[in-house]
Parts: C-alpha cells; sequence; structure tokens
C-alpha cells in the first residue's frame, strides 16, 4: 500500500506546482501524524509488555497472546521509526517487515477473541487444556504463518494478486470476530464459574478487539480488494493511516485487561449518567 502510496505521489507532482504543493501538506501531515503515534505508541507498548511479563513472575497465567500482540505492535513502530528518519527513502525491507507484523498481529487478534470465547462458552474444556506448551505452539504457528506474506513479496511478481491475497487474509478474520462476540454473550448467563468481574473485562476485550478491526483494518480490506478505490490517491493515504494506528489501540487491551480497569470506566459512566440526570431535574 505504501508502494502505491510513493507512487501516486511522485506521479501526480508532475501535473503543477499547486498539485506539488497538496501533495508535500499531506505527507508532512502524515509525518507529523506518524512522529506521534511513534512518540505515544513506543513507550507505552513497552510499558504494557513489561506490565503483562511481570505477571509471569507472580506465578500468575501470562496473557501470552496480548504479549505476543503488543511485539508485533513493537515491530511496526520500528519500522515507523525508519519510515520517519528516511522518509524519501522507504527502504523496501522494512516496509515487508511492517506488514509481516501487522499480519502476525492480526493473526493473535484472533488468538485473543478465541481464548476469552472459550473461556466463557467452554470454561472446564479449556481450563483442563490452557497449558503453556499450546499457547508456545499456537504462538509458533501464528509468526510462521506470517512469513507467508513476505514469502510471497520475493516469489510472486504480480502485486495486484499480492494484494487481493492480503486483503483475503485481512477479511477472514472479521466474521470470526463477530462470531465469537455473539457466542461469548450468549454463554455468559451460562457460565457460572467465570466470575463477574472477570466476565465483563472479558466482553470488554472482545468488543474492543471488534471496534479497532472494524474501524482501521476494514477501510485497508475495501482498498485491497476493490481495484477502483486503489486509484484514489487520499483514499491510499488515509488507509495506511489507519493502519498505523492499530499499535495506540491494541494498548487499551493492556487497560481492560487489568482487574478493576472495566468496573472502574462502568462506575464512571454511570456516575456521569446520574450527575447528568440530577442536572435535568433541577432545571426541569
Amino acid at each position: 500500500m505504501e508502494d502505491s502510496f510513493i507512487n501516486i505521489t511522485s506521479q501526480n507532482r508532475s501535473y503543477n506546482d499547486s498539485t506539488t504543493i497538496y501533495f508535500n501538506t499531506e505527507q508532512k501531515i502524515m509525518y507529523v501524524v506518524t512522529c506521534i503515534i511513534i512518540c505515544i505508541g513506543l513507550p507505552l507498548t513497552l510499558v504494557a509488555i513489561h506490565g503483562f511479563c511481570s505477571l509471569v513472575r507472580k506465578d500468575h497465567v501470562a496473557p501470552i497472546y496480548i504479549i505476543n500482540l503488543l511485539i508485533c505492535d513493537l515491530i511496526q513502530l520500528c519500522c515507523m521509526i525508519v519510515e520517519v528518519v528516511r522518509l524519501e527513502i522507504w527502504i523496501r525491507s522494512f516496509h515487508v517487515i511492517f506488514y509481516f507484523g501487522l499480519m502476525a498481529s492480526v493473526g493473535f487478534m484472533v488468538c485473543v477473541t478465541l481464548e476469552r470465547y472459550l473461556i466463557i462458552a467452554w470454561p472446564l474444556w479449556y481450563r483442563f487444556r490452557r497449558t503453556i506448551k499450546a499457547s508456545v505452539v499456537v504462538c509458533v504457528v501464528v509468526w510462521t504463518l506470517s512469513l507467508f506474506y513476505p514469502l510471497s513479496f520475493y516469489f510472486l511478481k504480480d502485486y495486484g494478486v499480492i494484494q487481493t491475497i492480503f486483503g483475503v487474509f485481512f477479511l477472514l478474520p472479521f466474521p470470526l470476530f463477530i462470531f465469537f462476540l455473539g457466542g461469548t454473550v450468549k454463554a455468559l448467563s451460562a457460565a457460572i464459574s467465570v466470575p463477574a468481574d472477570e466476565k465483563r473485562r472479558i466482553v470488554a476485550v472482545l468488543i474492543l478487539v471488534l471496534l479497532n478491526y472494524t474501524l482501521l483494518f476494514l477501510p485497508s480490506i475495501i482498498w485491497f480488494l476493490v481495484e477502483e478505490v486503489k486509484n484514489n490517491g487520499t483514499v491510499t493515504r488515509v488507509c495506511y493511516m489507519f493502519l498505523k494506528f492499530s499499535p495506540l489501540a491494541d494498548l487499551f487491551l493492556y487497560v481492560f485487561s487489568r482487574k478493576g480497569a472495566v468496573d472502574k470506566l462502568l462506575a464512571s459512566l454511570c456516575r456521569c449518567r446520574m450527575d447528568s440526570d440530577d442536572s435535568n431535574r433541577s432545571t426541569a
């Protein structure tokens, strides 16, 4: 996608000076936004990884899939740093690494939502099969499958075919997220062994992943699969920028995975609602 962005930009610069100024302005905006994402996302991602890894030292079951998801975000942020430092020479190898991390993050999003679904829908079955060894095997499989894009990039000559494959890969998890969320909500009443606060945290994580995927990844899915959209330079740049916000959105998983975070949020929302109702009654 970024290759298309570079090509479109260089082609349009040849029209006139006003068009050149327009695209330089867009580049500056993307440059500033990327710097903001790096400055916010990089330290917070490191803090989140350290927070989750500390659970291992406390003899808790570590959220391995979320840790790997944050590592994927760290890879993407490092590639953004290369893009910012050498804006006019966007190294192709780091471009491929960026999408490798992006594909791996999608795979671990599926793992996170699947794990939450199994905790609610099949708690007893999953409790006896939730082992570190099984989680490590799943992580290795996800990282291995994510190598498909770098390999296809070097072995397939038709870039249009690569874009289509990439779009289909992005599209497949979308119905899974909807199914896991619907199945979890449906099974909530029957999940007696799961505490109420755990249920709220699980549902919050599923909703967050679905919103993240819908808002940030769906535009890129349309871009990869619809040929007419690729000819629009503005849409291309917007879709690529949305993907860059994914590491920031994943940080909310750290917040909602902490005990008491969802309860505090709901309490704040309820307090605001009650204050609003009181003010409306006083003015009536």
